[in-house]
C-alpha cells in the first residue's frame, strides 16, 4: 500500500515535491602570472606561485614579460642586462644607483613599457580574475593600465627580492606581497599599496637534510666527510665566481662546490683553476643542498630562500652590483645571512656558520621564515574575499604592514576605471588609446632599448678603459655576432 505522501501512479509531481537541486560548484577563477626570463629567480617564483594557485583550485596562465615586448626589444633588454653584469659591473651599479630612488621610470623606460601594454591586455581572457607580477617591468605596465582604466581586474606584485628597488613599486597596483617584514617596510616607504608579508615560495623539495646527507653526497660524487660550501652565482653564472671559489678553497675551512648555471665556460675555467667540484646546470638542487653544509651566494635571490628552507646557513660574498648588494644588506639586517665584505673575514665567518652558534641561529631563522607568513595564495585569495580551497598535494612533496589603504578586491568590475572593461575585451570607443602599427611599435621599442644602451655608454667606456678586447666582444654581441 503506497504511503499517503507518495504521488499517485501516472500523476505529475508538484514542484514542491521535486528533488532538491545539487548546488553547482563555483566556477574556477583564472589568475594570470607574469614573470620574466631574466635569470631564473623571477620565473622560479612564478612557477612556485602557479603550482600553489593551481593546487588551491585556481586556473593559472603564465607569461614571460619579455615576450610581450616587440620582438627585438625583449632580446635586447635581456642581452644588455646580462652583458652589463658580466662585463661592466661598474656601469650597472651606477645605473642601479641612479634609478634606485626615482619617483617614476625614466622617459626611455616608459616608452619601452608602453610598447608592452596592448600585448599584455591580449593575454587576459574574459574570465581572468586577477594578474600577479613577479617582475618590476610587468608591474609598471599593469599599474599604468589600472590607473588609466584599461585593466579592470586587480593587479598584484609579488616582490621576489629582499630589497625593494623603486621600479618594483608601481602606482595603480592593488597589492604588494613581500617575503619578509624588511622588504614590506621598504615597499611601504616607497608608497606601495596593500603591502602584506606573505612569506616565501619555494619548491617543496627544499627541506632539511635530516639524515639524507651521506646519500646526497654519494649521488653527486662529493667527499664523504669534508665540510662543503655550496657557491652559487645564478642561472647565468655571473660575478667574481672564480675568485670566490679560490678564496674559499684557500681559507681551508670548507671545500668549495660551485654551481655555474648555464655558464659552461665558467665550469671549464674553474676546473683549470683546480676547483674539483664545479657543476653547470643542476636539476637536483634540493639534493645538492642536502649534501652541503653552508651556502655562499652573490645575489640574494631565490636560491637564498631555498637554502633557508633546506636549513643551510647563508653567507653573501663578492656580491654582484645593484640588487646583489642591497639584498645582502637586507638579509643581514634580518639576521638571515652574513654579509662578508672583506676577504680576510671569509674563513672566520664560514667557520662560525659551520660550527658555531651563529650558524645555528641562522638555520633557525631561515626555517622560521618559511612559517612566518600565510603564504601568497591565502594573501591573494583574501583580496577576493574568498577562502581558497584546501590545497591538493604538490608534486614531491598575510599581515598588513603599515600599508597605504587599499580597497578589497570584489571582482573584475571593482577597479578605479573611468571606462569599465572586461579582461580580454577591446578598448571601448570612448577610451583614448594609442594604436601604433606593429612596425612603428617595434621601432619605438628598439629605439628605447638603444637609448638605454647609450645611457650606460659612459660607464661602459670607463669600465673598459683598460680592457679593449672585452669591449670589442660586447660590441660584437650587441651587433648580433655570437661567436
Amino acid at each position: 500500500m503506497p504511503d499517503r505522501h507518495d504521488p499517485l501512479p501516472g500523476s505529475v509531481p508538484s514542484p514542491s515535491a521535486a528533488p532538491p537541486q545539487r548546488p553547482t560548484a563555483p566556477t574556477p577563477r583564472r589568475i594570470v602570472v607574469i614573470s620574466a626570463g631574466v635569470g631564473a629567480g623571477h620565473d622560479g617564483a612564478a612557477a612556485g606561485l602557479a603550482d600553489r594557485l593551481t593546487a588551491h583550485g585556481f586556473l593559472v596562465d603564465r607569461h614571460d614579460f619579455l615576450d610581450l615586448l616587440p620582438a627585438p626589444a625583449g632580446r635586447l633588454l635581456r642581452g644588455t642586462y646580462r652583458r652589463l653584469l658580466t662585463w661592466a659591473p661598474t656601469g650597472y651599479q651606477r645605473l642601479y644607483a641612479a634609478t634606485e630612488h626615482a619617483a617614476r621610470p625614466g622617459l626611455v623606460w616608459r616608452a619601452l613599457l608602453r610598447s608592452a601594454e596592448r600585448r599584455t591586455l591580449r593575454t587576459l581572457t574574459p574570465d581572468t580574475w586577477a594578474v600577479v607580477s613577479t617582475y618590476p617591468g610587468a608591474s609598471q605596465v599593469l599599474g599604468a593600465l589600472r590607473r588609466r582604466g584599461l585593466l579592470t581586474v586587480p593587479a598584484c606584485t609579488y616582490l621576489t627580492d629582499f630589497s625593494v628597488h623603486a621600479l618594483w613599486v608601481a602606482p595603480g597596483v592593488d597589492a604588494h606581497l613581500a617575503v619578509h617584514a624588511i622588504p614590506a617596510l621598504q615597499a611601504h616607504a616607497r608608497g606601495a599599496a596593500g603591502v602584506t608579508v606573505a612569506g616565501p615560495v619555494t619548491d617543496p623539495r627544499f627541506t632539511p637534510a635530516d639524515g639524507r646527507r651521506p646519500a646526497a653526497r654519494a649521488r653527486h660524487g662529493l667527499p664523504e666527510h669534508a665540510s662543503l660550501a655550496l657557491l652559487v652565482a645564478g642561472s647565468w653564472g655571473v660575478g667574481a665566481v672564480r675568485r670566490a671559489a679560490a678564496e674559499i678553497r684557500d681559507a681551508q675551512v670548507a671545500v668549495p662546490v660551485v654551481v655555474c648555471g648555464r655558464n659552461q665556460a665558467l665550469v671549464e675555467q674553474l676546473r683549470r683553476d683546480g676547483i674539483e667540484y664545479a657543476f653547470g646546470w643542476v636539476d637536483d638542487m634540493p639534493g645538492l643542498m642536502h649534501a652541503c653544509d653552508v651556502l655562499v651566494q652573490n645575489a640574494g635571490g631565490l636560491t637564498s630562500l631555498e637554502a633557508f628552507a633546506a636549513g643551510l646557513p647563508v653567507a653573501s660574498y663578492r656580491c654582484i652590483p645593484g640588487h646583489g648588494r642591497t639584498n645582502a644588506e637586507a638579509l643581514e639586517e634580518a639576521g638571515l645571512a652574513a654579509w662578508i665584505r672583506r676577504p680576510e673575514d671569509l674563513g672566520p665567518v664560514l667557520g662560525e656558520l659551520l660550527h658555531g652558534p651563529r650558524g645555528r641561529a641562522q638555520r633557525t631563522a631561515g626555517l622560521a621564515l618559511h612559517r612566518s607568513g600565510p603564504g601568497p595564495v591565502p594573501a591573494i585569495a583574501a583580496r577576493f574575499g574568498r577562502t581558497p580551497a584546501p590545497a591538493a598535494p604538490l608534486p614531491t612533496a598575510g599581515h598588513p604592514v603599515g600599508a597605504r589603504s587599499s580597497r578589497t578586491w570584489r571582482g573584475p568590475g571593482d577597479a578605479p576605471s573611468r571606462t569599465p572593461r572586461r579582461a580580454g575585451d577591446a578598448p571601448s570607443s570612448g577610451t583614448k588609446v594609442r594604436r601604433p602599427g606593429r612596425r612603428r611599435l617595434a621601432l619605438a621599442a628598439t629605439v628605447a632599448v638603444a637609448t638605454f644602451s647609450l645611457g650606460v655608454a659612459a660607464p661602459l667606456a670607463y669600465a673598459y678603459a683598460e680592457a679593449p678586447a672585452r669591449f670589442t666582444a660586447v660590441a660584437h654581441y650587441l651587433d648580433g655576432d655570437r661567436r
